[in-house]
């Protein structure tokens, strides 16, 4: 038997170990699902929203202990951990307020006496999610899900084993209804099967594009629905008339975020020549300010990348840059540290062909792309598989929201600001990151019954 292991990538040392679920387990819990559907569907909206009330009070009053988990679980600074608490008790708060009005049948006028759409839930959601924000990516999931009448099994990374048995801890203690949540603790080579059981009737995962591919293949088999939220190489275009301190300030904060292991963190920069001197100058240095260290104190900004294979690939990926040349301004070099730390890096004459620029590098590094005006920078920000974030950074607000709006290839895009989901706002991404959206209106309604209602 594999035991699913929690390992501290700030120290490599084993602090947890969990027996996997047996097939028995995983049978006696699918069916406990599968009973908890129609009781669960036909819950009031009212007694929804305070469950999720309750549980978003719970994630605030014990937000120390639950980012204390993630940082020895996946190293995450505390401070950020804190924050992704509160955030996921912000979401449980937003759809517990709006979610009966996004789901009240709609009037539709024809040649029938009455005809209307209804908004049904589908009944058992597998819900597969990834480590880099092991409550956030959870909750946005589960809350819009449980408000419209679905219930949810979470097959998570197998690296926050704590974070998915803590999430379900807080369900309950909530007062959800025994078997509305539950956690599987299994490899992701049960995926398969569990894709392919009777009672699963949609899919959604959160994760890289070549496990994207592989729940969409499994998934289209049996004709379930999916939404895939995979990975990005997000462009942040600066022109030649932006604020150049306040765009590199902005810059490093989103490259930084969660030790760069964030699919929207800024990844790519590309910048008018007109300011490359001035903006690749401030940006190093505040790169240089950020302090590496122990994700459980208090002035860390960089913890260890979640794995110590990882930190080899993203490592591998620099050093294949430098060697097709691209050239390195700070960092660069794997630390003689104990655990998966690797420094804030920048890159520079960073081109396409290099990894720097077409693939995903998920931690602190940054690919500086220098442009010649501002139509060959949309350019080269489009030149990517990718597509779930990108941000311009102008003075002029109107060119701004022009590129945004109509120019820029991704899911989500900002201007004057790093790209961030928020729980009113629908997230999602193109091409290679994926399909479908999460949050807002148009993630409540990903998986629900669009049914037609039509009287003569």
């Amino acid at each position: 038997m594999e035991w699913i292991t929690a390992i501290n990538p700030a120290t490599e040392e084993v602090t947890r170990k969990y027996r996997p679920d047996g097939t028995s387990t995983i049978q006696k819990k699918l069916k406990l699902a599968r009973e908890a559907v129609l009781s669960w569907k036909e819950t009031s909206f009212e007694t929804r929203a305070q469950i999720l009330c309750k549980a978003a009070e719970i994630l605030r009053n014990r937000k120390q202990e639950w980012a204390e988990l993630m940082a020895t679980e996946m190293g995450k600074p505390v401070a950020q951990g804190r924050s992704e608490a509160e955030k996921c008790a912000w979401v449980c708060e937003y759809y517990a307020q709006e979610a009966a009005g996004m789901l009240q049948p709609m009037e539709i006028p024809t040649d029938a006496s009455r005809s209307y759409v209804t908004f049904e839930p589908l009944g058992l959601i597998l819900a597969i999610m990834p480590w880099n924000f092991p409550f956030w990516q959870v909750f946005r999931f589960l809350a819009p899900n449980l408000m419209a009448g679905n219930v949810a099994v979470l097959k998570h990374a197998s690296n926050a084993p704590g974070c998915a048995l803590a999430i379900q801890e807080i369900m309950l203690q909530a007062g959800l209804p025994e078997g509305v949540f539950q956690t599987l603790m299994v490899s992701s080579a049960a995926v398969k099967d569990l894709i392919a059981h009777p009672f699963i009737q949609a899919v959604t995962l959160t994760g890289s594009t070549e496990a994207g591919k592989a729940v969409a293949r499994q998934a289209g088999a049996y004709l379930k629905k999916t939404v895939l939220e995979l990975g990005g190489s997000d462009p942040y275009v600066v022109l030649a008339d932006a604020d150049v301190e306040r765009a590199a300030e902005i810059c490093v904060s989103s490259r930084l975020i969660n030790s760069g292991q964030s699919c929207i963190a800024a990844k790519r920069f590309i910048v008018v020549k007109d300011i490359l001197n001035a903006f690749t100058e401030r940006f190093v240095a505040l790169m240089q300010e950020k302090n590496m260290g122990d994700p459980l104190q208090e002035n860390t900004d960089i913890g260890p990348l979640a794995r110590t294979d990882l930190r080899n690939q993203l490592h591998r990926q620099v050093q294949r840059s430098i060697q097709a040349g691209a050239k390195c301004l700070i960092g660069g070099k794997v630390p003689r540290l104990k655990g998966a730390f690797y420094p804030p890096t920048v890159l520079t004459q960073v081109k396409k062909g290099m990894p720097a620029f077409d693939e995903e590098l998920f931690g602190p590094v940054a690919a500086i792309i220098a442009a010649k005006d501002e139509q060959e920078a949309i350019q080269l920000a489009n030149q990517t598989s990718f597509g779930l974030g990108a941000a311009v950074f102008t003075r002029d607000l109107q060119k701004g929201e022009q590129i945004a709006a109509h120019q820029l290839q991704a899911g989500n895009c900002f201007v004057n600001a790093l790209v961030k989901s928020d729980p009113r706002l629908p997230f999602g991404g193109i091409k290679s990151s994926g399909y479908g959206r999460e949050l807002g209106l148009f993630g409540i309604r990903e998986f629900v019954n669009i049914k037609t209602v039509y009287i003569a």
